[in-house]
């Protein structure tokens, strides 16, 4: 046998070689193969075999004795650190290591074997590069190069920063692809997702897939409670896609829908989650803007009644529009105007609020239809507010000071917005202030209805008692023309000093008036 002449010669034709370098020479025919990619021929698979076992007794770790070859061949019970049966790409004419005892290895032989090993070892590189990257054998290289370059890399040090800064290689795989931190972050924040709903999602039987919504739906400020509250109003508003639920949003946000009412928005109507942009929410803000709404006020809208894309352009929006226009009497260039300041006219059953209030203000007051058209214009809540809690109250409380009922309608349509004042937080107090410190007439509100409107500690207290300190203030019944002006003209006008003086007064006033009204709670 070769090979047993070769092991013949190595012990007796030399002295050179002792125990510990006896290996030497059988490294030096197959090192190149045990340097390289190990494994890839047929002959460099059973050389490095053969000089594994041979080698096996530098290895004190024995494992699996009585081991046999997959052709069911005995093999040495030695196991070294690289034996492994999956090392690489292996030809389908592999051979036993028994079989390889009658093939004779010459230098010439070697040569050639290293060479066949690169030849395997370039092709093997090139079928790899094909696959990850759908590269050819002609550009594999420069494909590689590109990918390098695309993840930043340009020497081992640079794959070394890229594992360490969360670039992470399949090296089962031995491929470019790449998984970032961003992947991980994600898996993180679904955890994270999962432990923050945990509770919500035992009280309602939330699913998993609802937790990226309501992930979205907090950095609005919604909380539990609001989410239950939606769940309860309308629970398939929380089973929209976070997607779409984003782009819808962001629409909203778009046409000036403050960030901070979204919240307020989506708890009175939760539905507004579904509404797709295209066929709904776009083609409400168009109408909107046919009604010669500004942009500027079209989000202010919106946040106030978001239930207005529930309701159909065609079948109910424009109705109601035709309605006040037609029927109401509504001038067309204040329809704008009528809708800004009661966006909730274009959502109500129109006809039947109108017709209630026309008919309780004609039958109380004998008011003519066009006073009560321009109240409706200048403040079309009116159409909102209860008649036997709202109304009528107010009604008889200006009949109660004195007030007839002709002085009451002019004051009415003139300020409809005392409709809207609180009896006793507000209209009573002014109307004590007037005829005890002012020492007015009530008659003179039907001059100056403008009186009922303004604030008790911000305005008509303040300028008073500033005349007063001045000793500019009149005998008898005080003006109330001097609280009508703005703060500038009333200290031209009326005092006579500079405004950093006045605002300094009114100051130190609203601070001991603060005092009296903590001592006496």
């Amino acid at each position: 046998m070769e090979v047993f002449s070769l092991f013949t010669t190595i012990f007796n034709g030399s002295n050179s070689y002792t125990p510990l370098n006896f290996f030497t020479p059988l490294q030096n025919f197959c090192g190149d193969s045990l340097s390289n990619l190990k494994a890839k021929g047929r002959f460099s698979r059973i050389n490095c075999r053969n000089i594994r076992v041979l080698s096996s007794h530098s290895n004190p770790k024995i494992v699996k004795r009585n081991r046999k070859s997959r052709y069911g061949q005995p093999v040495s019970p030695y196991d070294s650190e690289d034996d492994d049966d999956g090392g690489g790409d292996v030809d389908d004419d592999w051979i036993s290591d028994d079989e390889f005892a009658d093939v004779k290895i010459s230098e010439a032989d070697r040569q050639w074997l290293n060479m066949q090993n690169s030849t395997k070892m370039k092709q093997g590189s090139r079928r790899h590069l094909k696959r990850v990257g759908g590269t050819s054998p002609s550009n594999s290289g420069q494909n590689l190069e590109t990918r390098q370059h695309k993840l930043g890399i340009k020497n081992d040090k640079d794959i070394l920063k890229k594992r360490e800064s969360g670039i992470l290689y399949d090296t089962s795989t031995q491929s470019a692809s790449a998984v970032s931190l961003g992947d991980i972050r994600e898996k993180e924040a679904e955890n994270y997702s999962k432990n923050r709903f945990s509770r919500l999602s035992e009280e309602l039987d939330l699913d998993e897939r609802w937790f990226p919504l309501l992930d979205y739906l907090s950095s609005f400020g919604l909380k539990e409670s609001h989410f239950i509250q939606m769940y309860e109003r309308h629970m398939p508003s929380l089973q929209i896609n976070v997607n779409s639920a984003e782009e819808r949003l962001g629409y909203l946000l778009s046409v000036g829908v403050k960030h901070r009412d979204i919240r307020k928005m989506i708890l009175r109507q939760p539905q507004i989650l579904g509404y797709t942009i295209e066929n709904n929410l776009k083609s409400h803000v168009a109408f909107l803007g046919s009604l010669g709404i500004p942009e500027s006020r079209i989000g202010q809208i919106i946040t106030t009644t978001p239930s207005l894309f529930s309701y159909s352009i065609d079948n109910s929006l424009r109705p109601t529009v035709k309605y006040l226009l037609e029927e109401i009497g509504i001038e067309k260039t204040d329809l704008s105007k009528v809708v800004q300041l009661s966006p909730q006219i274009l959502v109500q059953r129109i006809d039947s609020t109108w017709n209630a209030r026309y008919n309780f203000l004609t039958k109380e007051l004998g008011a003519p239809r066009e006073s009560i058209v321009k109240m409706v214009t200048k403040h079309p809540q009116i159409l909102h507010y209860s008649i036997e809690d709202g109304l009528f109250p107010r009604i008889n409380f200006l009949r109660s000071i004195g007030m007839r009922n002709s002085d009451i309608l002019k004051v009415l349509t003139s300020l409809t917005q005392v409709f809207s004042l609180s009896l006793e937080g507000n209209l009573k107090p002014k109307y004590m202030y007037l005829i005890n410190e002012l020492r007015n007439e009530v008659h003179s509100l039907t001059k100056y209805p403008t009186y009922l409107s303004l604030s008790l500690d911000q305005r008509i207290r303040p300028r008073h008692r500033f005349l007063v300190s001045l000793k500019k203030a009149p005998r008898g019944p005080f003006p109330l023309s001097s609280l009508v002006p703005t703060d500038e003209s009333f200290c031209q006008q009326w005092a006579g000093t500079s405004l950093d003086k006045y605002l300094d007064f009114r100051k130190r006033l609203l601070l001991k008036e603060f005092a009296k009204k903590y001592e006496r709670q």
